[in-house]
């Protein structure tokens, strides 16, 4: 790593709000990783461990023209990065003491791994009693699960997708997984205070289809279906119980407005020219739209009335009146329209930098969505798998040049490979 880089790192680990804490990552995959970043991207030295060349996750798609994965370097900003061989027992025994090493901002281990043999809980305590461990599983008694495989059995896929389609759709967002990820964060930030406090280490299990169900639960449809025993029904694009629908404009997009509150309803019918249409619509349907389950109820009569303004104008023109009203809505857009339209998608907005990620190059790239008043901690790329190998174990376990050298000799390390 060029020095130039290096103090980057360090200067922007010293700005975050968790500077000073050091959490070891031993992951794959979304929910761990997208974790770990969360935390690396408020200031704390991530440093994630994978196998030498690259473990599960290390090649998933999309791929950026040279063949470096866009979802590793995604998800892994702003962390550093050691490659070791897992199998090896001096590698096992290396990760345990890095894992263990001390320091009052230390000792924090992060894994969807199997918590067994060296990586158990109880096998590192044995080196740190006040070890804080968070340990990301499928479900609660250990079977293995996926968000694919969790979405499915939490209801949504059955009502999402058009009307008159009964097929189940599955979302794309792999949504539990990002959530679970920051669950991860939370956890991580939950046990250390607890150890701040009392000087106890913890163990935490977090399942992955737990996270799922306690979001279906905290958003009323356990309760739904157990006190009403129905079916929610299947609405497209609808909001359900208040309204929200999306319209096509004049030049073949579609925009989205909602309106849950009254104001935001207001400067719906303000903008659509159609306050007046719309009153005569209540009366002569016995409703109240002040209310938003009546305007939920006459959604149908009420599109109607809103699809030909939308329709007889382009993107710009809704646009422009939408915003003059205080409209509170959004445009229907791909990923490539996102890039090149939408100024939240900039340098524009603080979230996001032109970072310099190597083996794919220059990239827009956000970081925390955390916006404190003493300042975002600046983005930073994902490392090369293995770019910090030696910079870790000489600073944190002080080996020396000779003991690295063996260490590679024998292949249970490795150095950044090229890309």
């Amino acid at each position: 790593m060029r020095p130039g880089r290096a103090l980057d790192d360090i200067l922007r680990r010293m700005n975050g709000l968790l500077s000073g804490m050091r959490v070891i990552e031993g992951s794959a995959f979304i929910a761990a990783p997208s974790g770990g970043m969360t935390l690396a991207q408020l200031g704390a030295d991530v440093i994630r461990f994978d196998q030498i060349g690259g473990g599960l996750d290390y090649g998933r798609w999309p791929l950026a023209p040279g063949g470096t994965s866009l979802y590793w370097t995604g998800l892994n900003k702003g962390k550093r990065s050691i490659a070791v061989d897992l199998r090896n027992k001096e590698a096992q025994e290396l990760l345990a003491a890095l894992v263990c090493a001390p320091g009052a901002d230390a000792g924090i281990f992060l894994t969807n791994f199997p918590a067994r043999g060296w990586m158990s809980f109880d096998r590192l305590r044995e080196r740190r009693a006040d070890l804080v461990y968070i340990n990301v599983v499928g479900d609660h008694d250990g079977t293995s699960a996926v968000d694919y495989t969790v979405n499915p059995a939490v209801g949504y896929p059955a009502v999402t997708g058009a009307v008159d389609d009964p097929r189940p759709v599955n979302h794309v967002l792999p949504a539990w997984d990002l959530i679970c990820g920051q669950a991860v964060a939370v956890g991580v930030l939950a046990a250390d205070r607890h150890r701040t406090r009392t000087g106890a280490g913890q163990l935490i299990s977090l399942a992955l289809s737990d996270v799922a169900f306690a979001v279906v639960s905290a958003l009323g449809h356990v309760a739904e279906a157990q006190l009403l025993d129905r079916e929610r029904p299947r609405l497209g694009n609808d909001l359900y119980g208040a309204f929200g629908r999306d319209f096509a404009t004049r030049d073949g997009r579609r925009v989205m407005p909602v309106a849950i509150s009254d104001k935001q309803w207001l400067s719906l019918t303000e903008a659509t020219e159609s306050t007046e249409q719309l009153r005569l619509l209540a009366a002569q349907l016995g409703l109240d739209f002040d209310d938003e389950g009546d305007r939920f109820d006459a959604r149908e009569e009420i599109a109607a009335i809103i699809a030909p303004w939308c329709a007889a104008r382009t993107l710009a023109e809704v646009r422009q009146a939408f915003d003059a009203h205080g409209v509170c809505w959004g445009p229907y857009q791909t990923f490539r329209q996102m890039v090149a339209d939408d100024p939240r998608c900039s340098t524009t907005n603080p979230l996001f930098a032109e970072i310099d990620q190597p083996g794919v190059g220059h990239v827009l790239a956000a970081g925390s969505p955390l916006s404190p008043a003493s300042g975002r901690v600046p983005v930073a790329p994902a490392p090369v798998l293995g770019e910090h190998t030696d910079e870790v174990l000489t600073e944190i376990l002080g080996l020396s040049s000779a003991e690295l050298s063996g260490l590679h000799d024998r292949k249970v390390i490795a150095g950044p490979g090229p890309r």
